[in-house]
C-alpha cells in the first residue's frame, strides 16, 4: 500500500503546540511529526468514537498482548505480561520514577546532550543533575566510561536517566555498551530509567538494543519507558507503558503511578495504541524510508550549500543535530536570528546541556517541499548571519 507522506496538511488554529507561531514562520522544533498518523489508527479511533459514550476505562488484554507482540517480533524482547504497566506519558513517568525511586537531594546521572525535559524532572524534584557528558570527536558521540563510573560511584547518586536511542544526537547505543552501563550501574547501586520513546524511528537496516534485553543485570535494576507515540504520531492520546521485570521495583513504581493518578487510560488511548501494534507495522516501514530520504536530502543540501554546517545525528529518530562551530559557538543566538530573518524555527542545542550550545536541532518529520522550504530558509538566514559578522571569524 502506498502513503502519501507528500501531504501538506495545514496544522495552523489547530490547538497545535508545534505550530502556534506567527503566520511566516516555520517550525522544525519540537518532535512531533507533521504527517497523519496511521490509516489503521485513524479508523479505530472513528469506529470508538462512534460509539458515543466516553466513560471510565479499563485496560483490556488486548493491550498488554500489542505490545508483547511488538516488542517480540520487531527487538526480539520478549516482555512478559506482569512486566508491563499502564501510564499517561513517558515523561509523567520519568517524573514519577524520580520523586519514588530517588529522595530529595539525590543526584541523578544524565549522559548530555540530552532531550531537556530529563532536567526539569530532576530539578523541579529538588533533586540533582550530575551530567556525564558524551564525548564528541571527529564527529562522533561516544560514552565517556571513566567518567560514568566516577558520577555513578558518588554516594547520592541513586538513579541514571539513560536515552536509548539518543535524543538529539541520534546514536544507537550497542549491547556491548548497555549491558557495560548495566554493571556499572549494578555495582554503585544506582537504579536506571530507560526512555525509549523513540526506539521505532531508526534508519532501514538499523535496529535498537532495548535496554533490559542487554543483560539480566539491566533486566533486574531498571525500569524501561515506551510508546506509540512518536513512531505513530499520537502525543496527544496520552498512552505510554513502563516495563519492570523486577517484582520489587514494580510494584514501588505502580504505587507511584497509581498515586499521581497516571495509570489509567482516556478513551483513545488503548484503542490507537493497540491498532498501532496490530495494524501499523506497513506504515511505519514506509514513514522509516520517508525519514531517511528527507535526513539524506538535509545532509546533500547542506554539503552543497552551507558546508559550514555539519549534521553529526546518527541513525535514529527523524531529528538532525547540525554542528554549528564553524560558523559560531552561540547557536542560541544563530537559532534566534535564523527565526527572526526568516521564520524558521529550530531548537537551540543549548537546552540539553553538554556541548550543545554549538548546536541546533532539527526535525525533519514533514512533507519533502516543507523541508526543502526549511533548508532554503536556513541557507538564507546562515548566509545573513555571516554577513552580520556575528561568525567566530
Amino acid at each position: 500500500m502506498d502513503f502519501d507522506f507528500d501531504r501538506l496538511e495545514d496544522r495552523r488554529n489547530t490547538g497545535s503546540l508545534k505550530w502556534d507561531v506567527k503566520e511566516n514562520e516555520l517550525p522544525l522544533w519540537v518532535a512531533d511529526m507533521d504527517f497523519k498518523t496511521a490509516p489503521a489508527v485513524t479508523r479505530a479511533v472513528m469506529e470508538r468514537a462512534s460509539r458515543g459514550i466516553f466513560g471510565y476505562e479499563i485496560v483490556p488484554e488486548e493491550w498488554y498482548e500489542a505490545y508483547e507482540r511488538w516488542w517480540q517480533n520487531r527487538h526480539q524482547f520478549h516482555i512478559q505480561r506482569e512486566w508491563l504497566i499502564f501510564c499517561t506519558g513517558v515523561v509523567p513517568a520519568v517524573s514519577c520514577a524520580v520523586k519514588r525511586m530517588t529522595n530529595t537531594g539525590d543526584n541523578i546521572v544524565v549522559q548530555t546532550p540530552v532531550y531537556d525535559i530529563f532536567f526539569h524532572s530532576i530539578e523541579n524534584h529538588g533533586r540533582h543533575v550530575l551530567e556525564n557528558r558524551l564525548k564528541y570527536e571527529g564527529g562522533e558521540y561516544s560514552i565517556d566510561f571513566d567518567d560514568l563510573e566516577e558520577k555513578l560511584s558518588h554516594p547520592q547518586t541513586t538513579m541514571m536517566i539513560l536515552c536509548n536511542p539518543h535524543n538529539p544526537v541520534g546514536k544507537i547505543w550497542s549491547r556491548k555498551e548497555l549491558a557495560r552501563i548495566g554493571q556499572l550501574c549494578k555495582k554503585h547501586h544506582v537504579f536506571v530509567l530507560s526512555d525509549e520513546i523513540h526506539c521505532d524511528l531508526t534508519a532501514p537496516g538499523f535496529e535498537y538494543i532495548p535496554f533490559a534485553s542487554a543483560s539480566d543485570i539491566c533486566a533486574g535494576i531498571s525500569m524501561t519507558c515506551i510508546s506509540a507515540s512518536k513512531a505513530f504520531n499520537l502525543a496527544g492520546m496520552q498512552s505510554a507503558a513502563v516495563v519492570i521485570p523486577d517484582e520489587g521495583l514494580r510494584q514501588k513504581m505502580e504505587r507511584g503511578l497509581n498515586s499521581d493518578e497516571i495509570a489509567e487510560p482516556g478513551s483513545f488511548a488503548v484503542t490507537a495504541v493497540t491498532a498501532a501494534f496490530n495494524e501499523g507495522e506497513e506504515w511505519l516501514e514506509s514513514l522509516r524510508q520517508y525519514l531517511q530520504e528527507n535526513k539524506k536530502l538535509v545532509r546533500d543540501f547542506l554539503a552543497a550549500e552551507v558546508p559550514e554546517l555539519m549534521v553529526v545525528s546518527g541513525p535514529a529518530t527523524y531529528l538532525l543535530w547540525l554542528d554549528c562551530d564553524r560558523i559560531t559557538n552561540d547557536a542560541g543566538r544563530l537559532c534566534e536570528f535564523i527565526r527572526e530573518e526568516t521564520g524558521l524555527y529550530l531548537s537551540s542545542g543549548s537546552q540539553y546541556r553538554g556541548n550543545g550550545a554549538s548546536f541546533m536541532r532539527m526535525n525533519t518529520a514533514c512533507p519533502r517541499a516543507r523541508l526543502e522550504d526549511a533548508l532554503n530558509r536556513l541557507n538564507q538566514g546562515v548566509q545573513a548571519f555571516k554577513t552580520a559578522n556575528f561568525t567566530n571569524v
